[in-house]
C-alpha cells in the first residue's frame, strides 16, 4: 500500500495548494495575479485527477463580467463585483489591496499562504489547518502593517485603513440549484432552522449586537436542494467568533455561488498602523455527501474533539434555582432548595440572579459581585458549604460584563461602560455595557471573578449577558471601533486565566438564552444555556436547531415547572424530562411546590437520565424525523452496542394511531434487546419497517427506549 499523503501540501510548480480530510479534499490555486483561487471542495480524489481539473470559466464571459475563478479571499480590486471579504484603504486615499505570491509554509495539517501587496506596506497570510480524524477545514487571515512601528512617514506607511476582514471566502461547485440552511430565531425562540431556496442575489446573515445573536447564528449550510437527513452533498461552514459577525452570499446569475465571513459588520472599521497586525477568528468548514444528519454527526465529533475544552468530563445534572426564586433569594431559601435538588439526583447546585449588592430586582446591584447583606448575612459561604456537605458542587450566577447605574462600581468607574459622550446611552434591561476593550476593565473583571471562586470554591459559572451594545463608542481612543474585537477577545481572555487557575471550573455561556453559542466560546466553556424558554414543546425545535451544529453535551435542557413561566402551557413532569434528556440535563423549577409524588418521579427519571447520560453526550446522534407528529432522537454508541432514543408527540388525533419509526442507524444484521420490556427486535425490521415506541394516550406523550445489540 502506499503511504498516506500529508495533510497539506503546496506544489510550487502549479501553485496548488491541498488540505486533506478522511472524507473530502479542498484545493486551491495561485492565480496568474498572485490572488489564491478556489479549485475544488468536495469528496477526496487523486493527485492526478486533481491536477487535471480545469479552471473556471464564465458561461457568460464579457467585458462586463467577473473574473470566472472564485476568491479564497476577494479584495476590491481587478474585475471582481461580487462582495469583497478584505476592503482597505491606505493613507493616500488608495482602495483595495493587489497581491504578490510571496510563498507558503507547511507545519503538519497547518499551511500559510503569504501575500504582499505590489505597493504598500501590507501582508496577509491566508492560513488553513485540518486536524487528524475530522472533515473540517478551519481558515483564517493574519494582516499585518509591514512597515517598521513608529514609521509615521504619512505618504510611505501611513495607517491603513481596514473597512473589511473575513476570516475565509468560500465556494460551492456548480450544482442544479441552491438551498441555504440556516438558524432565525429571537428570544425565547432561537435556533429555529429554515432551508430556503438561495436566491440570484446577495444575502446577508448577521449580527450587530456585539454578541453572536439570538436572531441568526453564524452557522449555515448549502445543498442542491435535494439533500436530506440521510443522503445527499452538503457544504457547511460555521464561524468560531462570539461578538459581532456578518457573512455575505452570492449567488450570481451566470452559476457562481460564494460566501465570505468573519468578524465585524457594516459601518464598523479599524485601523492598522505599522507593525501592527490583526488576526481574525477562524472560520470552519465541512463538506459530506451523506446529508444534513452525517453533516450534524461529523459537527458534533470535531466540537468533541478539537473545540471543547474538557470534552471528556460528563455534564452533570444541575439544579438552578432562577425560577424557583427569582431575585427573591435568601439563605434560608436557597439551602431548602439545595436539599431537595440533592434528593433528586442534582449534581451542581447554581445559585442564581439575585444574590449580590443591592439586587432586589434589575434596577440594582450589577457589578458589586459581594452577597447582599441582607440575604446572607455571613456570605455565601454558609450555603455553598451545604451545598458540599450535600454532595453537590457549587455554582454562581454572574453577568460581568454589565452594570447597572444604580452600583458603586458604576459610580466609581462611569466612564468603564461603553458609551459615546455626545449620546445619551440606551439603557436595556436597566444595565449598560462595560467596555472589557480597557485593559483595566478586563483586569477588574478577572480579579472579581478569581476571588469568587476562590472564597466559594466555585466549581462551576454561569456567564450571563444580558443585553447587547449601543451607542458603543470609546472615549479618547484612536480606534474606538476596535472595541467590537477587542470586548470579545477579552471576555475570552478572562475565561481561559480562569480555566487555568482554577482546574476543574466549568463555564456555562449564557446571553438572555442562547445569545451566545458559537465555536469561540465553546472553546472556553462547557456548555450554552440554549434557551430561556424551557416549555417542552417549544424546545423540540429549539434542540432540533440546535443540534445541526453543536452536540447534545453542550445543549443546557432543563425541567421547570407546570405552567411554563413563558408559555403558560401545562404538560406531564414525564414529557418535561423526556424532551430534556436529550441534551445536558438541569432542573429548574420551584421544587417546594412540587408534590410528593412528583419528587419521587422526577428523582427516578434523574435516575433513568444518568443510565443513558454517556450515550446522549457522547453517543452518534441521529434525529429521526417522522411523520403524524411525533419526533424522536437516537443516540448510538460508536461500536453499535448501545442505544438510546427519546420520542415525543405534542398532541393526538382522535382514531389515529401513528406510523412506524424507522431506526436506520441500527444494524439490519442484529437484533436488539429492549431491557425495560424484555423484547428482543430484529434489527432488519427496525431499520426497515420501524419501531412502535407505544406511546401513552393524548396529548404530551413520550417514551424512552433503550436497545442493546444481542446475539440472535
Amino acid at each position: 500500500m502506499p503511504d498516506a499523503l500529508p495533510p497539506a501540501t503546496f506544489d510550487p510548480g502549479l501553485g496548488l495548494a491541498v488540505l486533506r480530510t478522511p472524507n473530502s479534499l479542498y484545493a486551491l490555486r495561485i492565480g496568474p495575479d498572485g490572488s489564491p483561487r478556489h479549485l475544488y471542495w468536495g469528496a477526496p480524489l487523486d493527485t492526478a485527477a486533481l491536477a487535471r481539473l480545469p479552471d473556471a470559466a464564465s458561461p457568460a464571459a464579457s467585458s462586463f463580467e467577473a473574473e470566472a475563478a472564485a476568491d479564497e479571499l476577494a479584495p476590491q480590486t481587478g474585475a471582481r463585483f461580487g462582495p469583497a471579504g478584505l476592503q482597505v484603504r491606505f493613507a493616500d486615499g488608495t482602495s483595495g489591496a493587489q497581491w504578490r505570491f510571496d510563498g507558503h509554509s507547511i507545519d503538519g495539517g497547518e499551511l500559510r499562504l503569504r501575500l504582499t501587496d505590489r505597493h504598500y506596506p501590507l501582508r496577509a497570510e491566508l492560513c488553513y489547518r485540518v486536524r487528524p480524524g475530522s472533515d473540517v477545514v478551519e481558515r483564517w487571515v493574519e494582516l499585518t502593517h509591514t512597515a517598521p512601528a513608529g514609521d509615521d512617514d504619512a505618504a510611505a506607511a501611513g495607517a491603513i485603513t481596514v473597512d473589511r476582514l473575513d476570516s475565509a471566502s468560500w465556494t460551492a461547485p456548480a450544482l442544479a440549484d441552491y438551498r441555504l440552511s440556516h438558524l432565525t430565531g429571537g428570544w425565547n425562540s432561537e435556533f429555529q432552522l429554515r432551508r430556503d431556496r438561495l436566491p440570484v442575489a446577495e444575502t446577508v446573515l448577521t449580527s450587530r449586537r456585539g454578541l453572536t445573536g439570538h436572531h441568526a447564528n453564524p452557522w449555515l449550510a448549502i445543498d442542491d436542494g435535494t439533500a436530506t437527513e440521510d443522503r445527499g452533498e452538503v457544504w457547511s461552514t460555521a464561524l468560531a467568533w462570539s461578538g459581532s459577525w456578518r457573512i455575505t452570499l452570492h449567488r450570481d446569475p451566470v452559476g457562481r455561488t460564494t460566501w465570505t465571513g468573519g468578524f465585524g459588520h457594516e459601518g464598523v472599521r479599524w485601523i492598522l498602523r505599522p507593525g501592527e497586525s490583526l488576526r481574525t477568528p477562524a472560520f470552519h468548514g465541512l463538506y459530506t455527501p451523506h446529508g444534513f444528519g452525517a453533516a450534524s454527526r461529523a459537527w458534533h465529533g470535531h466540537i468533541r474533539d478539537h473545540v471543547l475544552p474538557e470534552p471528556g468530563r460528563e455534564r452533570p445534572v444541575v439544579y438552578n434555582s432562577w425560577e424557583a426564586t427569582g431575585f427573591d433569594v435568601d439563605q434560608a431559601g436557597q439551602i431548602r432548595l439545595a436539599r431537595l435538588a440533592s434528593g433528586l439526583g442534582a449534581e451542581l447546585f447554581v445559585l442564581d440572579d439575585g444574590w449580590f449588592g443591592a439586587r432586589r430586582n434589575e434596577r440594582a446591584g450589577l457589578g458589586d459581585w459581594t452577597a447582599h447583606p441582607g440575604a446572607f448575612p455571613d456570605g455565601l459561604r454558609p450555603l455553598a458549604d451545604e451545598v458540599h456537605r450535600l454532595g453537590m458542587e457549587f455554582g454562581l450566577w454572574v453577568e460581568p460584563e454589565m452594570v447597572n447605574r444604580d452600583s458603586e462600581l458604576y459610580r466609581a468607574h462611569p466612564d468603564w461602560v461603553i458609551h459615546s459622550p455626545t449620546r445619551e446611552a440606551t439603557e436595556l434591561r436597566s444595565q449598560l455595557v462595560l467596555n472589557f476593550a480597557r485593559p483595566e476593565v478586563e483586569a477588574w473583571a478577572g480579579r472579581t471573578l478569581d476571588g469568587l471562586v476562590r472564597e466559594h470554591r466555585v466549581s462551576w459559572l454561569k456567564w450571563d449577558a444580558n443585553r447587547p451594545f449601543t451607542e458603543a463608542g470609546w472615549e479618547g481612543s484612536p480606534d474606538p471601533d476596535r472595541l467590537w474585537i477587542d470586548h470579545t477577545r477579552a471576555v475570552y481572555r478572562v475565561m481561559d486565566r480562569l480555566r487555568a487557575a482554577h482546574p476543574g471550573l466549568r463555564i456555562e455561556a449564557c446571553a438572555g438564552g442562547g445569545a451566545r453559542a458559537d465555536l469561540g466560546i465553546l472553546a472556553r466553556t462547557d456548555q450554552v444555556w440554549t434557551s430561556d424558554n424551557t416549555d417542552p414543546v417549544d424546545r423540540i425545535a429549539i434542540q432540533d436547531g440546535f443540534s445541526q451544529l453543536f452536540p447534545a453535551l453542550v445543549m443546557a435542557a432543563w425541567v421547570t415547572d407546570s405552567p411554563n413561566v413563558s408559555t403558560g402551557r401545562r404538560t406531564p413532569l414525564r414529557f418535561r424530562f423526556h424532551v430534556a434528556m436529550a441534551g445536558a440535563l438541569g432542573l429548574g423549577g420551584d421544587l417546594t411546590g412540587w408534590s410528593g409524588e412528583e419528587l419521587d418521579e422526577a428523582a427516578a427519571l434523574v435516575a433513568r437520565y444518568k443510565e443513558i447520560r454517556p450515550l446522549v453526550q457522547y453517543g452518534l446522534q441521529h434525529r429521526l424525523g417522522a411523520p403524524d407528529g411525533v419526533t424522536a432522537v437516537h443516540y448510538a454508541a460508536a461500536d453499535g452496542g448501545e442505544h438510546a432514543v427519546l420520542a415525543w408527540r405534542p398532541s393526538a388525533r382522535f382514531g389515529h394511531q401513528p406510523a412506524p419509526v424507522a431506526l436506520p442507524a441500527l444494524d439490519p444484521g442484529a437484533h436488539y434487546l429492549d431491557p425495560d420490556l424484555g423484547r428482543v427486535h430484529s434489527g432488519a425490521v427496525l431499520v426497515r419497517r420501524g419501531i412502535d415506541f407505544r406511546l401513552p394516550t393524548g396529548d404530551y406523550a413520550s417514551r424512552l427506549l433503550r436497545l442493546r445489540r444481542v446475539a440472535p
